[in-house]
């Protein structure tokens, strides 16, 4: 439907490329495919899917899914506040800038114990075993396709011995796990060669968001609303979405900001 709208003449805008500018993806994958013989609809169709699917959306979840849990832990909510408010000195007018976010490590906890809990891909693309394998004592004949759970890795209690189902960033305080593919117990991103390669594009997204959304607000849920009232229900099947719609009250941040309990 978006191909045939961006293909369609009475609804093509001819001002936005008069001067080789303007447009937006679809219009530059479309003039792509008439150029190439070998780049198809398919391939239009493909790489459409892709950004939606796998770059927007995923990080949107994730940021839904960091809210989520933070408005049900409020001494975490304020530990990562105060953590981005004091790199800002207190100046509610300074910009918080993509170089800081290097700086936030309470923040970063944060966001892999979302994905950690919250993978947006539960169930990674499949591969395919290129020989015979044996894994635990199972036998895996070649041609086999192979899917990963990275939702139940992440609550499994053998790797995650303390309250695997809690939200809990401070379990990554001094523990060298990451979610770049090294670390097997937290793998939101897939491991190897064929890792997720928006990997660094998608934290920092996630990050930033987060990091302005907590530095200029203060979050509340609705009046008469408790925190054991948020349903974290999942739903969903390439991407786990939240269930319910979560209704947040943000108010803008006056200094001094609620210190963590």
């Amino acid at each position: 439907m978006v191909i045939e709208e961006h293909l369609d003449p009475k609804l093509a805008n001819p001002a936005e490329n008069e001067n080789g500018g303007g447009g937006d993806l679809v219009d530059a994958l479309i003039a792509l495919w008439k150029e190439d013989p070998g780049f198809t609809r398919d391939h239009v169709k493909a790489l459409i899917f892709n950004t939606f699917i796998a770059s927007i959306d995923t990080s949107s979840v994730t940021i839904l899914w960091a809210m989520s849990e933070l408005i049900r832990k409020p001494c975490v909510l304020g530990k990562v506040q105060a953590e981005i408010r004091a790199m800002a000195g207190g100046n509610v007018n300074r910009r918080v800038l993509s170089e800081d976010v290097s700086r936030l490590t309470y923040l970063n906890m944060v966001v892999k114990e979302t994905l950690r809990l919250h993978p947006p891909a539960p169930l990674q693309l499949p591969r395919e075993t290129m020989r015979h394998i044996q894994v635990a004592g199972y036998d895996v004949p070649a041609k086999t396709r192979v899917y990963t759970n990275a939702w139940a890795i992440g609550r499994d209690p053998t790797s995650w011995p303390d309250s695997p189902e809690e939200f809990n960033p401070d379990r990554f305080e001094g523990r060298d796990v990451d979610v770049k593919g090294e670390h097997p117990e937290l793998m939101a991103f897939g491991m190897g060669r064929r890792i997720c390669p928006g990997l660094s594009m998608a934290m920092a997204t996630v990050e930033f968001t987060l990091a302005n959304l907590l530095f200029y607000f203060d979050w509340a849920l609705p009046e008469g609303i408790a925190a054991d009232d948020v349903s974290m229900e999942e739903e969903g099947r390439v991407v786990f979405h939240r269930k319910t719609q979560l209704v947040l009250v943000p108010t803008a941040y006056v200094p001094p900001w609620p210190r963590p309990c």
